[in-house]
C-alpha cells in the first residue's frame, strides 16, 4: 500500500482517523490504534515479514534493558549487549539485502557455487533497522531513557507514516511524544495540508517526470539521441526529488496529524552551491544518521577523516542497494567531498554563486546516472551518449515532440524545486497574523486549497497507470 493510492487515502487513512480521534480517548488507546493500523499497513503487502520486524524490535528491546541494567555496574556486559543487538539488527539487513549480492560476486570471482538465498527484500527494512539502532545506541549513550514497554517501542519502529521510506526518525526525537503529545484540529489541519502538498509532488510532478524519464532511459540505448539522453536524465533528476521529498512531506504531515513532530528531510537540495551543501539538504535524516552513528564514532574530523569519509560513503552507497552502481555512486560522492575539503571548496566560495550552482547541479545529475543504471554496460553506454561519443544522433523528432508537450511542466517543476513556496508561506503567515479576520480568511483558504488538492490529486491518480515509489526498494 502506497500513500498515493486511493485505497490508502479513502479507506485506510479515513478509518485510522476515525478510530484515532473518535473511538480512542486516552493516549494509550490512541497508541493502540496507531500500532494496530501500522501493523495492518505493513502486512498489506508482505504479512510474513511482520515476524522479522517483531523479532528485530524484540532484540533491541531486551538489549536496551540489559544496557540500562548493567551500564554502570558492569559496563562490559552493557557494551556486549549493545554489540550483540546491533550485530543482530545488521545481520538481518545483510541476509535479506546483501547476502546474494556478495555471494554472487564471490562465486564469479573464485568459481564457487554457493547457493543464493533468493529472498525478497522486506519493505522498509533499511529504515526500521537504522531506527532500532538509534534507540539502543542512544540508551547506551544515556541520551534516551530505556523504553520499558515493548509495545511502545514497536509503535516507534512500525509507525506507518515513516515506516516504508523515512525520514529516519531517531528514538530520542519522539521519546516523549510516545507518551505525551498534543493533537488538535489546527495541527491536524496543518498536517493534512502538508500531506496533500506531498501527494501533489508525487501524483502530479514525480509521476509525469518519471514517465518522461523511462521513455528515454529504459529503451534501446542505440536508438536514443544525445538530446534525448539529457532529457531523460534531467527528468529523472526531477522525478527522484519529487518522489522522495513527496514521501517525506506526506510522512511529516501524517505524523503531525497524530501529534508527532518528525524532522525535516529535504531543504531544497537543488539550490545548493556545492556537493557538501547538497548533502546537508538531501535526505537529511540519512546523512545525520551516518554522521552521528558512524562517522563520529570512527573519529570524525579528529583523525583519519579521509578514511572515515571513504567508509561512510561506501556504506551510503550500499545502503541504497546491493548493486555495483550504488557503490560507484557512493564512491563518486566520496571523491567529490574530499576534493571540496582539500581545495575545491575554497575555490567555489571565492567564485560567483552561479558557478557553484552550475557545478553542483551538473555533478548531481551525473551522480543520478550512476544511481539509475544497475547494468554496467548500459551505464557506460549512456555516459558515452550524453557526451556525444558514438553513432547516436544529436536529436530527433521524438525529442522535440516530448519537449514541447512537456514544456510547461518542466518550467513549473523547475520553479517548484526552488524555495518559492517558502516565500509564499512566509507571506501567508504574516498575512494571517495581522488580525482575527485575516486568520479566519487564512483558515478558510487552507480548507478550500486542501479540498482542491485532494480533487486534482485523485484525478491524477485515477488517470495515471504510472505510480511507483522509488525509495520503496531501499
Amino acid at each position: 500500500m502506497v500513500f498515493s493510492s486511493l485505497i490508502f487515502i479513502y479507506a485506510f487513512l479515513s478509518i485510522t482517523l476515525i478510530l484515532y480521534f473518535f473511538a480512542a480517548r486516552t493516549i494509550q488507546q490512541k497508541n493502540v490504534v496507531l500500532l494496530i493500523m501500522s501493523l495492518i499497513f505493513f502486512a498489506w503487502g508482505e504479512p510474513k515479514w511482520i515476524v522479522l520486524m517483531l523479532i528485530s524490535t524484540g532484540v533491541e528491546y531486551f538489549g536496551a534493558l540489559l544496557v540500562d541494567r548493567y551500564r554502570d555496574e558492569r559496563p562490559g556486559v552493557a557494551k556486549a549487549a549493545l554489540a550483540v543487538s546491533v550485530t543482530v539488527a545488521l545481520s538481518f539487513l545483510f541476509i535479506f539485502k546483501y547476502f546474494d549480492f556478495f555471494t554472487f560476486n564471490f562465486n564469479q570471482t573464485f568459481g564457487t557455487e554457493i547457493k543464493l538465498l533468493g529472498l525478497t527484500l522486506p519493505i522498509g527494512i533499511s529504515f526500521y533497522t537504522f531506527q532500532t539502532i538509534t534507540y539502543i545506541v542512544d540508551v547506551y549513550r544515556q541520551k534516551a531513557a530505556v523504553q520499558r514497554s515493548y509495545w511502545n517501542l514497536l509503535l516507534y519502529v512500525s509507525m506507518f507514516p515513516q515506516l516504508i521510506a523515512g525520514p529516519i526518525v531517531k528514538y530520542v526525537d519522539v521519546e516523549k511524544q510516545l507518551m505525551s503529545r498534543s493533537y488538535n484540529g489546527r495541527k491536524a489541519g496543518d498536517g493534512m495540508f502538508r500531506f496533500l502538498i506531498g501527494l501533489s509532488k508525487k501524483a502530479i510532478f514525480a509521476n509525469v517526470a518519471g514517465e518522461v524519464a523511462t521513455q528515454f532511459l529504459d529503451g534501446d540505448l542505440s536508438e536514443i539521441s544525445v538530446i534525448g539522453a539529457w532529457m531523460g536524465i534531467l527528468s529523472y533528476t526531477l522525478q527522484i526529488y519529487f518522489d522522495f521529498s513527496a514521501y517525506s512531506d506526506m510522512a511529516i504531515g501524517l505524523g503531525k496529524i497524530f501529534g508527532f513532530d518528525y524532522p525535516e528531510n529535504f531543504n531544497y537540495p537543488y539550490i545548493a552551491k556545492s556537493v557538501s551543501e547538497f548533502w546537508k539538504r538531501w535526505h537529511i535524516s540519512l546523512t545525520t544518521f551516518f554522521r552521528e552513528y558512524l562517522y563520529i564514532p570512527l573519529g570524525g574530523n579528529r583523525r583519519h577523516h579521509v578514511m572515515n569519509l571513504l567508509i561512510v560513503w561506501a556504506f551510503t552507497g550500499l545502503w541504497h542497494g546491493a548493486s555495483w552502481n550504488f557503490i560507484l555512486w557512493g564512491l563518486y560522492y566520496y571523491v567529490l567531498i574530499v576534493m571540496e575539503r582539500l581545495f575545491l571548496g575554497n575555490a567555489l566560495e571565492k567564485a560567483p554563486g552561479f558557478v557553484g550552482h552550475i557545478y553542483t547541479v551538473f555533478t548531481v545529475v551525473m551522480g543520478w546516472v550512476f544511481f539509475y543504471f544497475d547494468d554496467m554496460t548500459r551505464l557506460k553506454s549512456f555516459f558515452g551518449i550524453l557526451f556525444g561519443i558514438g553513432d547516436n544522433p544529436f536529436s530527433n523528432i521524438t525529442d522535440k515532440s516530448v519537449f514541447l508537450n512537456h514544456l510547461i511542466f518542466f518550467i513549473v517543476a523547475i520553479v517548484a524545486v526552488t524555495p518559492v513556496s517558502q516565500l509564499i508561506k512566509k507571506w501567508f503567515i504574516k498575512f494571517t497574523d495581522k488580525s482575527k479576520t485575516n486568520q479566519l480568511i487564512g483558515d478558510i483558504s487552507i480548507v478550500v486549497s486542501s479540498l482542491f488538492l485532494l480533487f486534482i490529486n485523485t484525478a491524477a491518480i485515477v488517470g495515471s497507470s504510472y505510480n511507483p515509489f522509488l525509495y520503496f526498494r531501499f
